[in-house]
């Protein structure tokens, strides 16, 4: 027999929310905490910084996910409500209009017809949801999950370059902290590769080139600053 298939699609809307929470967490921190050590920022200015980036940065994560996750649950609960009136309105065209679908998909019209049938005796709305609109359960929108995993994962990633600032002596910090960060970045590169399925070093030097590019960028702004003072 052969081995069952685990597809990957039905972790998605979840995935893609904690990578991106945990990549901004890692980068945003530890760009914050290399500026202002950069700009000749003392022990605790640098670890309030990060901390205080660590609460706003989770927060707003979160907040920002949730409003853009709930705007696209809208608009399928919206579609979804359209969808129901006609299919009480209208069966018959409905009927039509997903027979025509399974046709464009190879579909001999009278098999096309057979399908629709028992796929609408079944359960009309979900087959119009899928077939016509291309809403699944695997791709709905799902606001609260997301901004939860945005949340935590930005927390998570954000405490990487924290724990490493207050763990490094003052003449290590700025380069530990980066030397830290990018490690971290280069894990959850390999850890998001891993989870959605895909080539690992490439994920890997990706967010690690993006992240230490923003980390640089952001310690040679501070150390301007910390020059000019």
């Amino acid at each position: 027999m052969p081995s069952k298939e685990h597809h990957r699609i039905f972790r998605s809307n979840w995935l893609r929310a904690a990578v991106l929470g945990a990549n901004d967490g890692i980068v945003s921190t530890a760009s914050l905490i290399g500026g202002v050590a950069a700009a000749s920022g003392g022990q605790h200015a640098i670890l309030t910084a990060g901390l205080a980036g660590l609460i706003a940065g989770a927060l707003s994560m979160a907040a920002g996910e949730y409003v853009s996750v709930k705007s696209q649950s809208d608009v399928e609960h919206a579609d979804l409500r359209l969808e129901q009136r006609s299919l009480k309105g209208n069966s018959a065209m409905e009927l039509e209009e997903l027979t025509e679908i399974y046709i464009a998909r190879g579909l001999t019209r009278e098999l096309a017809g057979q399908v629709a049938r028992a796929l609408t005796a079944h359960d009309a709305l979900d087959a119009h949801a899928r077939d016509e609109l291309g809403i699944s359960v695997s791709s709905r929108a799902r606001p609260v999950q997301a901004a939860f995993a945005s949340a935590c994962s930005f927390a998570g990633g954000a405490l990487v370059p924290l724990l490493l600032a207050l763990a490094l002596p003052a003449s290590w910090l700025l380069g530990g902290v980066i030397a830290g960060s990018v490690a971290g970045l280069a894990l959850l590169g390999v850890v998001a590769a891993w989870a959605g399925g895909a080539p690992k070093r490439i994920a890997a030097l990706r967010v690690t080139v993006l992240g230490a590019l923003a980390m640089a960028i952001t310690a040679g702004v501070g150390s301007l600053f910390g020059a000019a003072r």
